[in-house]
C-alpha cells in the first residue's frame, strides 16, 4: 500500500486511527491487531503476514487513493501462526482487548501486551524442548568483546568478556551456543548477519551504555555489587548482560523473575571448538542434511527429561579444560553405571518429569495456565522418590552435592493439590479450574449455578408435561441466552404465554418472564464465579512463581542426575570405558572405536589404537586408499577426545588423554559460493586459521590438504604444513591424512612424524579394507579400483588402468634415463615430484655415516670419495 493510501487509511476510521497509532510505536514489528475473535493486520504487514502464513490476502476499506491490505488469523490459533512468523525470522507486537466490547463506550481500548522475537518466546509450542533458546547480546569497544547470551524460557543467563584474540573467539562462541536471535551495535550490524545464521537487530550504542545497564543488573538481581556474579571488573560483559536484559524487558513488559542469577565465564574454561569443527565432526548436525540424525549429541543424549538433554547439549557445547571438573563427572558416572538397579529407578522417575524449567517460567511471566502448574505439581512429586534411591547410599563425584539441591516443596505441592482439578481446562476465563473445598465463596456460588441449571432441566421436564411436545428442549447461546426450542411440527401446542425470539427453517424459539428472570440469576452467578476462579487461580499462580528459585534448583538438579545417568546408561550400553585425563601432552588410545559409526553399522567395527605423544609420533601421516577409513579414524580420535572432556565414558578398550585446549579439523572440500570462494580458497582459509591459532596443547586433523590445487603445489603446500606443524611454532599432536606419499619421508627426516596407513587386502584386481590402522606407509593409492567400487563403467575402468600402466612406466624409465638423457617427459608433474622428493644420494650416505666409528684417515678418504661422486654429477 503507497504512502498516500497508509495517510488516507489513518483517517477513515477511529478503529484506523488506533490501529496505527500502535503501528506507529511499533514500526519494527508485524501488529497483530486483536478484533473480536481475530487478529488482524494491515497494510505492508499484511502482504507479508499472508505470505509467510500462506492465507487469504484481502482488502479493506477502499478509497480514492487504493485499498487497505487485510489479512487475519483467528485468535485460538495465535501460538500456531506467530511460531511461523518467529521461525521465519519477524518480530510480533500482539496488541489485545483490554477492556469488554459490550462495555466499551465508543472504541474498544486495547495495548500491546506483548512483543515476541526468535530469542524470546516463552510458549512451549514454540521451542524445542531438548535445546534452549538463546538471545545473544554483544558489546565492544572496538579491541575487545562482551558476549551475554539469555533463555528466558529456562531462566539461564550467561556472560564473559573476550580480550584476547577477540574476533575469533567471539565467533566461536556464537557458533557454541547457536543463538536464536542476537543483538548488536549498528555498526556491527551488516558483519554479524553474514556470519550469524539467525535474525540480527542492531541497537543504538546509548544502549550500550555501562552505567545503564549495570544499573538494570544490580536491579534485577536486587543487589549493590556484581563482584558475587564475577563481572564487577569486566565493563563489556556487563554491558552486554545488560543490554541483553532490558532488550527483554522492553520485549516481555514485565519482570524477569526467572532469571535468578548469572553466570560470568571465561572462554579458556573450556576446549575450543569452533564452527568448522562443529561442523565436520558432526557434533549437534550432520554434514548431508543438516539434521541431528546420525550426530554425536543423537547418540549421547538419552536422558528422560529436558533438562538433562539441555544439560548434555551445553557440555558438549563446552569441554572442560579442568581435571578435577572433569574427575567428578567421571566419578559420577561411573558410580551410576555400577548401580544399575538405582539408574533405573531414577531414569523411571525422571520419565515422569515434565519441564519444570520452562513450567516455572511461564508460571513467573504470567502466562503459565493451571495445567502448567498441575504439571509442576506431578513433577515436585517425583523428588521424595528420588531422595528416597539416595537415601541409604554414598554416592560419589557430583552426586551427593545434586542431591542436596532436590526441593520437593511439600507444602506448596498439598496447596495445589487441594486447588486444582484434575482435569483442568486451557482457558483461565472459563471456569472449571478450583476444586470444591478450596474456598467457601467459591463453593457458595458454584451452588448457586449449579441450583439454576437444576432449574432449567426441571423447567424443560415441566413444559414437556405441560405442553405434550416430547421433543422440546431449552437450550442456551451466548447471543439469546436460554430459550426454548419447538420444532414446527408441533407449533400447534406452544402455550400463549411463549414469546417468539428467532424463527429457524425448521423449528421456532421462544423465551417466558420466568425463564429470563432465572437466566439472569444464572449468568449472574456464573460470572461471579468465573471472576472468583480466576483471582483465585491468578494467586496460586503467584505464590507458586514466589518460590521459583526453590524450583529452579530442583529443576537443574534433576537435570543434572538425568544427564550423569544418561552418560552411565551409554557406557553399559556400548561397552565405554572410563578414560583417565591428564596433565601430559600424549593421546593414548586402545581398541578405540567410532560412536557413531559403530553404532549405525551392520558389521562389527574395527577398533584401532592411536599412540600420539610429543616424542614420537606428535604428527602422524596417515596414507590409505579412499573408503578405506582415514577420515573416520580420524574423527574418532577427536570425538574420544571431546568425550574424555565432557566427563563421558569413551568407546575404547583403554584411553588416556591429556588435556587438549582446542580441536582443529581441515576435512572434506565444499565451495563457500556465497563469499566467493572456491574449495580451495576456503581450505587455505582454514589451514591458515590452524596454523595462527594452534598451539602444543591441540589437537589437528588434515585430510587430504592441497588437493584443490595443481599437484605440484598442493604437494608444496602439504609439505610446508606439515613442517610447520612439527615445528616448535606449533608442535601440536595432528593426523594428517593424504594421497601424497612423498610425505612419509618425513618420518626419516623430522623428529617426532610417524607413518601409519589404513591396511587393504590386494586380490587381483580387488582390493578388500581391513580397517586397520597400522604402522608404516604405503605407496599406493588404489584409485582405480576405488572407481571401480564406486560403479563406474567398465569401459572407463579398462581405459583408466592403460594410462595408469603408462604413466608408471614413463615414470620409471625417465628415473632410469635421467631428465638430462633427452625423453620427453609426458606426464611432468609426476616426474618433477619424483625427482624433488628423492633424496640427493650423496647427502644420504653422508647422513648414514657415523664419525663416531670412523678413523681420521677412514673420515678423509670417505670426503675425498663424495667430493668425487659430486663432480661427477
Amino acid at each position: 500500500m503507497g504512502s498516500q493510501a497508509i495517510n488516507s487509511a489513518r483517517g477513515t476510521t477511529p478503529m484506523m486511527r488506533q490501529y496505527y497509532s500502535f503501528k506507529d510505536k511499533y514500526d519494527d514489528a508485524i501488529l497483530f491487531f486483536r478484533m473480536g475473535d481475530f487478529y488482524e493486520t494491515f497494510g505492508d504487514d499484511a502482504v507479508v503476514t499472508a505470505r509467510v502464513l500462506d492465507i487469504t490476502l484481502t482488502s479493506r476499506g477502499k478509497n480514492k487513493d487504493g485499498d487497505i491490505a487485510l489479512a487475519g488469523i483467528p485468535y485460538h490459533a495465535l501460538d500456531t501462526y506467530l511460531h511461523k512468523m518467529v521461525n521465519a525470522g519477524y518480530k510480533v507486537a500482539i496488541c489485545e482487548q483490554v477492556e469488554d466490547p459490550k462495555k466499551a463506550k465508543g472504541i474498544v481500548k486495547r495495548e500491546v501486551v506483548r512483543l515476541v522475537s526468535p530469542g524470546t518466546v516463552v510458549e512451549d509450542s514454540m521451542l524445542a524442548s531438548k535445546s534452549n533458546n538463546f538471545l545473544a547480546a554483544v558489546s565492544t569497544d572496538g579491541k575487545s568483546y562482551g558476549l551475554a547470551f539469555v533463555d528466558v524460557s529456562t531462566g539461564d543467563f550467561l556472560a564473559t568478556q573476550i580480550d584476547e584474540d577477540a574476533e575469533n573467539r567471539l565467533n566461536n562462541e556464537l557458533a557454541r551456543f547457536q543463538p536464536s536471535e542476537c543483538i548488536v551495535p549498528e555498526e556491527m550490524v551488516d558483519n554479524a548477519k553474514e556470519t550469524l545464521g539467525c535474525p540480527v537487530t542492531g541497537l543504538d550504542d546509548s544502549e550500550f551504555d555501562l552505567k545503564e545497564n549495570r544499573r538494570k543488573l544490580l536491579d534485577l538481581f536486587d543487589v549493590k555489587s556484581l563482584k558475587g556474579y564475577g563481572c564487577e571488573d569486566l565493563p563489556l560483559a556487563v554491558s552486554a548482560a545488560g543490554t541483553a536484559i532490558a532488550y527483554l524487558q522492553n520485549m516481555q513488559m514485565c519482570e524477569l523473575g526467572q532469571i535468578t542469577t548469572l553466570n560470568t565465564y571465561t572462554t579458556d574454561d573450556f576446549m575450543v571448538l569452533d564452527a568448522t569443527t562443529l561442523r565436520n565432526l558432526e557434533i549437534f548436525k550432520n554434514i548431508r542434511d543438516r539434521t541431528e540424525k546420525y550426530t554425536l549429541i543423537e547418540l549421547l543424549d538419552r536422558s528422560m527429561t529436558p533438562m538433562g538433554s539441555r544439560m548434555i547439549r551445553a557440555w558438549l557445547a563446552q569441554p572442560l579444560q579442568d581435571k578435577k571438573g572433569i574427575a567428578e563427572r567421571l566419578d559420577s558416572v561411573d558410580w551410576l553405571k555400577s548401580n544399575r538397579l538405582l539408574r533405573a529407578e531414577l531414569r523411571e522417575y525422571c520419565e515422569s518429569i515434565r519441564d519444570m524449567e520452562r513450567l516455572i517460567s511461564r508460571t513467573v511471566h504470567g502466562s503459565g495456565n493451571a495445567r502448567d502448574i498441575l504439571a509442576l505439581k506431578n513433577s515436585l512429586q517425583m523428588v521424595p522418590h528420588i531422595q528416597g534411591l539416595f537415601k541409604s547410599q554414598k554416592p560419589s563425584g557430583q552426586i551427593k552435592v545434586v542431591v542436596q539441591n532436590l526441593d520437593p516443596l511439600d507444602s506448596l505441592v498439598e496447596v495445589i493439590d487441594k486447588a486444582i482439578v484434575e482435569k483442568p481446562p486451557l482457558s483461565l476465563k472459563d471456569g472449571g479450574i478450583i476444586k470444591s473445598g478450596y474456598n467457601a465463596d467459591l463453593d457458595e456460588l458454584k451452588e448457586l449455578a449449579s441450583s439454576g441449571e437444576k432449574w432449567v432441566a426441571e423447567l424443560e421436564t415441566t413444559e414437556r408435561k405441560r405442553t405434550g411436545i416430547k421433543s422440546l428442549k431449552i437450550k442456551y447461546n451466548k447471543i439469546f441466552g436460554y430459550f426454548l426450542e419447538v420444532t414446527k411440527i408441533h407449533l400447534d401446542k406452544v402455550p400463549e404465554d411463549y414469546i417468539r425470539k428467532q424463527t429457524l427453517s425448521n423449528a421456532e424459539r421462544f423465551i417466558t418472564p420466568d425463564l429470563k428472570e432465572k437466566e439472569a440469576q444464572i449468568l449472574s452467578a456464573n460470572e461471579r464465579l468465573e471472576a472468583l476462579e480466576y483471582e483465585l487461580f491468578c494467586e496460586l499462580r503467584k505464590m507458586v512463581a514466589e518460590n521459583s528459585l526453590a524450583i529452579q534448583k530442583t529443576a537443574r538438579a534433576v537435570g543434572l542426575l538425568d544427564a550423569l545417568s544418561s552418560f552411565a546408561e551409554l557406557a553399559e550400553l556400548n561397552r565405554y570405558s572410563r578414560p583417565v585425563v591428564d596433565d601430559s601432552s600424549s593421546i593414548t588410545i586402545i581398541e578405540g572405536r567410532h560412536p557413531v559409526v559403530e553404532n549405525i553399522l551392520a558389521e562389527r567395527f574395527i577398533p584401532n589404537d592411536t599412540k600420539m605423544d610429543m616424542k614420537k609420533g606428535r604428527v602422524v601421516i596417515l596414507t590409505g586408499p579412499n573408503m578405506a577409513g582415514k577420515s573416520t579414524y580420524m574423527r574418532q580420535v577427536a570425538l574420544i577426545a571431546i568425550l574424555a572432556h565432557i566427563g563421558s565414558f569413551v568407546p575404547a578398550k583403554k584411553a588416556s588423554i591429556g588435556l587438549v585446549d582446542r580441536i582443529f579439523t581441515r576435512v572434506g572440500a565444499y565451495d563457500d559460493l556465497t563469499h566467493g570462494q572456491s574449495s580451495f580458497m576456503v581450505e587455505m582459509t582454514e589451514v591458515a586459521n590452524i596454523l595462527n591459532s594452534a598451539s602444543s596443547k591441540s589437537l589437528i586433523l588434515l585430510d587430504e590438504i592441497g588437493r584443490g590445487t595443481s599437484t605440484f603445489d598442493g604437494l608444496s603446500i602439504a609439505w610446508a604444513v606439515a613442517e610447520y606443524i612439527q615445528s616448535r611454532k606449533v608442535g601440536a599432536k595432528t593426523i594428517f591424512a593424504t594421497h601424497y606419499h612423498h610425505l612419509t619421508e618425513l618420518e626419516e627426516l623430522l623428529t617426532g612424524v610417524a607413518n601409519f596407513n589404513i591396511a587393504v587386502k590386494e586380490d587381483r584386481d580387488d582390493i578388500v579394507f581391513l580397517r586397520k590402522v597400522i604402522p608404516g606407509s604405503t605407496n599406493k593409492s588404489y584409485g582405480v579400483q576405488v572407481a571401480r567400487l564406486a560403479g563406474l563403467p567398465a569401459d572407463v575402468i579398462a581405459r583408466a588402468k592403460d594410462i595408469l600402466k603408462r604413466i608408471e612406466s614413463e615414470a620409471i624409465m625417465e628415473l632410469e634415463e635421467g631428465a638430462k638423457k633427452g625423453k620427453r617427459r609426458t606426464y611432468t608433474q609426476l616426474v618433477l615430484y619424483d625427482q624433488m622428493v628423492s633424496e640427493d644420494p650423496v647427502l644420504k650416505e653422508l647422513r648414514e655415516l657415523d664419525p663416531d666409528h670412523m678413523t681420521p684417515m677412514q673420515a678423509l678418504h670417505k670426503l675425498q670419495e663424495l667430493k668425487h661422486k659430486l663432480d661427477d654429477d
